[in-house]
């Protein structure tokens, strides 16, 4: 890439973060309007035999439910571009920060899907190559079998299958005198006493089954687009042109066919990779993790106005950065992609 498409790219990607930032204004918004009609942060207080008028209004106070939905909004909004992003609201009571809350649940989630979904990703792109390449041979049908049995599959079944057989690896491993290696349940802790052996021990046993969990249906999708992208181009004009002149079948699958094969790929990566930070909602339950999908759960139950107005802001700010770079690697896998 010369310095002129260099360039181009810096000011494509200025452009589009640009064009963000109004998106971004309009999905708070909408996603404010629809909270606050959503119900009443106070209502579980009212319910409680116990609670003054006076407690009710001076909470109604403080969450601003006496101002106009308007100047809610406008509050709301200068405290957040501050960093303000207001309290956790649990029976009535003011108790964490939102946002320290949010920070926290999404390093859970990040430390448990960047390794699935790479992973994931890279499995996939080689079966779903190989695949292609031997069209119809035994590969074929063993990855399109596996692919359809993961499709099929609900995470749910899938992570407490794997759960159920952590938890008998354990038991056996205790019967012969070894320690309980698979962790079922959310880390307590991320530090590691001990030599390097018992650190690998450790870190494969908390995150093995959570992340094999992810890994296995996201492998699923990534196999089965690249298979049918790289069948599609290795029957296109310009690659049976190639092979006509002569150049071999290593240099015309990897130089012309594979790299634009892998754009179909970039756009589910993107895709697959917002969601999953927004929260792995099922796998996160199944194995007691506390991040994202757990936050979402824990604040729709107890509705938690600010707790949720922070979850929805930063998961759409990580669907315009996925989608930001799914647009880069466009023009970077395929040239007369123009980002200019």
């Amino acid at each position: 890439m010369g310095p002129t498409e260099e360039h181009s790219v810096i000011r494509y990607i200025i452009r589009r973060l640009l064009i963000s930032i109004p998106i971004l204004l309009i999905g708070s918004i909408a996603a404010f309007f629809m909270v606050a009609a959503a119900g009443n942060p106070v209502a579980e207080l009212k319910a409680k035999p116990n609670t003054t008028p006076q407690q009710i209004a001076d909470l109604e106070a403080s969450l601003g439910l006496d101002k106009p939905i308007i100047v809610r909004y406008w509050d709301w909004l200068v405290n957040f571009l501050q960093g303000d992003w207001g309290q956790s609201i649990a029976l009535g009571q003011a108790k964490v920060d939102v946002f320290d809350s949010v920070m926290r649940a999404l390093w859970i989630t990040a430390r448990l899907v960047v390794g699935a979904e790479i992973l994931a990703l890279v499995l996939g792109v080689v079966v779903g190559v190989i695949a292609a390449v031997r069209q119809y041979s035994f590969f074929d049908y063993l990855a399109t079998s596996s692919a359809f049995l993961m499709f099929s599959m609900p995470i749910v079944c899938v992570a407490v299958i794997l759960k159920t057989y952590g938890i008998k690896l354990n038991d056996l491993l205790q019967s012969m005198g070894i320690d309980r290696w698979l962790n079922t349940v959310s880390p307590s802790s991320d530090t590691y006493s001990g030599d390097f052996g018992d650190f690998i021990f450790k870190y494969t046993g908390n995150y093995l089954l959570p992340t094999l969990s992810l890994t296995l249906i996201s492998f699923a999708a990534y196999s089965r687009f690249q298979r049918a992208s790289m069948l599609e181009t290795l029957n296109s004009d310009y690659v049976r042109t190639a092979k006509a002149k002569g150049i071999s079948s290593r240099r015309v699958i990897f130089r012309h066919a594979f790299r634009n094969a892998l754009i179909p790929v970039s756009t589910l990566f993107s895709l697959n990779g917002a969601a999953l930070f927004s929260g792995a909602v099922v796998t996160e339950t199944v194995f007691s993790w506390k991040g994202m999908g757990d936050l979402l759960v824990k604040s729709v139950k107890t509705f938690d106005p600010y707790m949720l107005m922070g979850w929805l802001m930063v998961t759409a700010t990580l669907v315009v950065i996925f989608n930001l770079v799914a647009d880069v690697m466009y023009g970077i896998l395929d040239p007369r992609i123009r980002l200019a």
